[in-house]
């Protein structure tokens, strides 16, 4: 019993990483390609990418990457047809986490958008890098 305790532990571990590995494969897979909160803002400063925040309303309102503009996850399959100017444009899309933006980074790549990026981390890899955000 005593070792059941202990692998219990290692198998969670083992089915998140399983998760993670997946996850980021798809987004390869669909052409999205997974970029750092450093590799995010270069694209924003020197590329002139637009950022797409995909979270709730709420969440967007407590602080957001500088001029990001707000894309609820559940709109974004709607709203696919009024951004088709921006399509050859870089893209970077952003949630909390990195899951919604993957989502919605490959629903984008899937419609012709050229250049998605995911902010792998999201806003808490964007907070912990010490970077600007605004309200």
């Amino acid at each position: 019993m005593q070792g059941m305790v202990f692998f219990l532990p290692l198998g969670i571990l083992a089915g998140i990483a399983l998760m993670k590995w997946s996850a980021r494969r798809r987004l390869r897979r669909a052409g999205v390609r997974e970029v750092g909160a450093l590799e995010a803002l270069e694209l924003i400063d020197n590329r002139g990418a637009i950022v797409f925040d995909v979270r709730e309303q709420n969440e967007y309102q407590a602080g957001r990457i500088p001029n990001a503009r707000h894309l609820p996850l559940r709109h974004v399959a709607a709203r696919l047809k009024d951004l088709e100017i921006l399509k050859d444009k870089p893209v970077v899309v952003s949630c909390r986490s990195g899951r919604r933006s993957a989502s919605a980074s490959m629903l984008m790549r899937q419609n012709g958008f050229n250049q998605v990026y995911n902010l792998k981390g999201g806003l808490s890899a964007w907070r912990k890098a010490n970077l600007q955000l605004e309200r």
